[in-house]
């Protein structure tokens, strides 16, 4: 093949680009996607820099460079005075096939674990809208303050800053040893906070050091979905336990097989909101200790509370050093910062810092320096004291617009902390099916029932969150899930059996 046909080829498949780099990765595509069909064989010359460039309308050097890039990842051979030519070693390779479009979520090559966890996934690729829970207003979040504090720690040379950081940022766990001590009761010292990437690497590493795989881990049920899904890709064995008014309710007897580990949030049972009973908690601390079983405080949302104190931490009730607190900004500040910290007992402080270093890495050390600055500087609790009164005007305008619609029909918990709003159904309507029609009139609400491990614990209902929508714009998407959940009663097309 002699180059005009060669620079024929080449021209067919080049498309003009606006700018010199999309040019040189164009080209360079062309020609090696040529080569690979084998419409450019094997010794096939290439044309002179100067004519291709000329032919295409190119700069010289943009040619010169996709040659490069091809010569140095072996497509073509060059030699000075012989011209340029497509490598023989690609004759002696198999063309590799364009793969077929996939469709869908790909099954196939995934291990037992990935599969399960692709196939019970509870997360949405829709993140907010009214009223998807877990999501707090940043609107009023001081994103002024925080920009500048972020540059403040980027700005100036602090190569501490730019390494890992072992088990966090000191100061960072300096200010939140003395957060907790005035607000939860919690004495521990900053070398017990470890500075994890989200609640859920919180989990992750607490079952991976303290579980083996089929080890029993007793969880709240109906329970948060996402713990469920880090715990199952432990390979515990999650055994469900059912929560009442009163929160987790263990039988005498679920105690004669005890767990290696609970999960519980005491201070605001998610979804259902019930706060653990003082006699329980005393309970659950007793059997912790005689059994040698580990506890996990998921306290997510105890800065967002509605009344005047708060309830006591576990930890701080705890004298056995069983219980690992488990603390999260995501709610307070906003869902991406993805920062939160675990407080664990003395004789585990070492093992569990070199776990997350081994297992994750530490870093993000501008944004924990950052952080300190602002909790320390007042900034943390001035934004939870102005939300607190937001979202509680926000909850109380949703939950008389439930009651006063849907009167007999539902059933509304006084939960004491939170950014959503449990609303049980009082009649057997199929509430995935009410999700589902929801989310086609865009309204968003997670079903109650998807909570649920064992089917005899399920709950029918809603999960409203309402935190991320004003009170002036909250009749609307609440006059739909009403109308929609009226249409149902008449219909009767959305009742279980």
């Amino acid at each position: 093949m002699d180059t005009r046909l060669s620079c024929e080829i080449i021209s067919q498949s080049f498309e003009a680009q606006p700018t010199e780099a999309g040019q040189r990765v164009k080209l360079y595509l062309c020609i090696r996607q040529a080569i690979l069909e084998r419409r450019l064989g094997p010794g096939t010359a290439l044309p002179p820099t100067r004519i291709l460039a000329a032919e295409l309308g190119l700069g010289r050097n943009t040619v010169v460079r996709a040659y490069d890039q091809l010569v140095v990842e072996g497509y073509l051979d060059s030699a000075v005075g012989s011209g340029t030519f497509v490598s023989d070693a690609i004759g002696r390779t198999r063309v590799p096939q364009r793969p077929k479009r996939m469709v869908g979520t790909r099954r196939e090559g995934l291990s037992r674990r990935g599969n399960r966890i692709a196939s019970n996934a509870s997360s949405s690729r829709v993140q907010t809208g009214a009223f998807m829970p877990g999501f707090p207003d940043v609107v009023h979040f001081p994103f002024a303050t925080w920009r500048r504090l972020l540059a403040k720690h980027t700005r100036y040379e602090e190569r501490h800053l730019a390494q890992y950081g072992y088990g966090g940022y000191g100061p960072l766990k300096s200010v939140i040893a003395d957060y907790l001590r005035a607000t939860r009761m919690m004495s521990c010292s900053p070398q017990q906070i470890l500075i994890v990437n989200g609640s859920h690497q919180a989990l992750d590493l607490c079952a991976r050091m303290l579980c083996d795989p089929g080890d029993a881990v007793w969880m709240e049920d109906p329970g948060y979905w996402g713990a469920r899904n880090v715990l199952a890709a432990t390979d515990v064995n999650v055994v469900p336990i059912p929560v009442d008014a009163n929160g987790i309710a263990p039988r005498e007897e679920d105690w004669d097989r005890p767990p290696r580990m609970i999960f519980v949030s005491p201070s605001s049972q998610y979804p259902m909101g019930a706060v653990l009973s003082l006699e329980r908690r005393l309970k659950l601390l007793e059997h912790a200790e005689k059994h040698r079983t580990w506890i996990i405080e998921d306290d997510y949302d105890n800065e967002i509370r509605y009344h005047a104190r708060p309830v006591a931490s576990l930890f701080g009730l705890s004298s056995s050093q069983r219980v690992i607190y488990v603390g999260t900004f995501s709610k307070v500040m906003y869902t991406g910062l993805r920062l939160a910290y675990l407080v664990v007992p003395e004789d585990l402080v070492e093992a569990f810092t070199i776990g997350n270093a081994e297992l994750y890495r530490e870093g993000r050390m501008q944004e924990q320096a950052a952080l300190a600055e602002f909790i320390e500087a007042g900034h943390f609790t001035a934004h939870i004291r102005r939300m607190r009164g937001i979202y509680q005007e926000r909850r109380d305008r949703l939950k008389a617009i439930m009651e006063s619609r849907l009167g007999g029909l539902v059933s509304i918990p006084d939960s004491l902390a939170g950014l959503h709003l449990p609303v049980r159904f009082l009649q057997p309507l199929d509430d995935a099916d009410l999700a589902s029609q929801a989310i086609h009139n865009g309204v968003i609400f997670r079903p109650l029932s998807m909570y649920a491990i064992d089917p005899k614990n399920r709950q029918l209902g809603m999960n409203l969150g309402f935190a991320a929508v004003p009170v002036e714009k909250m009749d609307a998407p609440a006059d739909t899930i009403v109308r929609l959940i009226e249409a149902s009663l008449r219909g009767g097309g959305s009742r279980r059996g």
